[in-house]
């Protein structure tokens, strides 16, 4: 059998084990989704948001990408953001990274990478930024994985410079911002940034009140 197939099959074992569970699973699934949370996490396929945190469908609004970036120009990214907060009005955003990133050491190698070129720049940008915090951290791993806890802390920021944030910090005291990292030898989730709605944020990136009404 071919292995997508297998997949097909899973499905409908899982759609059973739901309906035996509870025969209006699927009919409470197809109302309104009401997220407390938004996830912007890597796309890396060992990273599940939902299996990591143990959260249900309908419970946290995902994104994911190459080492989970949140990048100005990112329309895709950018639209996500702003359907969370002013949509779906979410209490949480959560940037999740994870050690041992791929999309990290591959912008640590000097190598090219053809398209993905432009966006590991980001990454480069936050290791030219922090590196001789990076250099001191130890052997190639441990730098890798500080540049991963770096980057995390960085697109927490980045999401603070948005005007969808700067407006629901201003009118709607929401939502806080975290950086968190997963390791993938514990499984563990570890909670390294948060910030809150009075965070300072600096004065070229922040908005006018009057602007954001």
């Amino acid at each position: 059998m071919e292995s997508y197939k297998n997949l097909l099959l899973a499905n409908k074992a899982w759609v059973q084990e739901k309906l035996n569970l509870d025969r209006e699973y699927f009919n409470d699934l197809a109302q309104d989704q009401r997220p407390e949370f938004l996830w912007i996490g890597c796309s890396d396929s060992r990273v599940p948001a939902e299996e990591v945190t143990g959260t249900k469908p309908g419970e946290i609004f995902v994104h994911r990408n190459v080492a989970n970036l949140v990048v100005h120009t990112d329309l895709n990214m950018q639209s996500v953001l702003h359907y969370g907060i002013e949509v779906l009005k979410v209490k949480h955003i959560i940037v999740c990274g994870h050690y041992g990133c791929g999309g990290v050491r591959a912008a640590m190698s000097g190598q090219r990478f053809g398209i993905m070129d432009q966006w590991l720049r980001n990454i480069k940008d936050v290791y030219h930024a922090h590196r001789d915090e990076i250099r001191g951290a130890g052997d190639m791993d441990a730098q890798t994985n500080r540049l991963v806890e770096l980057s995390v802390f960085e697109q927490v920021r980045n999401i603070t410079k948005t005007a969808a944030l700067q407006r629901a910090w201003a009118f709607n005291r929401r939502p806080a911002v975290h950086g968190w990292v997963f390791g993938l030898n514990d499984g563990l989730l570890k909670n390294l940034y948060r910030l809150d709605p009075d965070s300072p944020i600096e004065d070229i990136y922040r908005y006018d009140a009057d602007s954001l009404r």
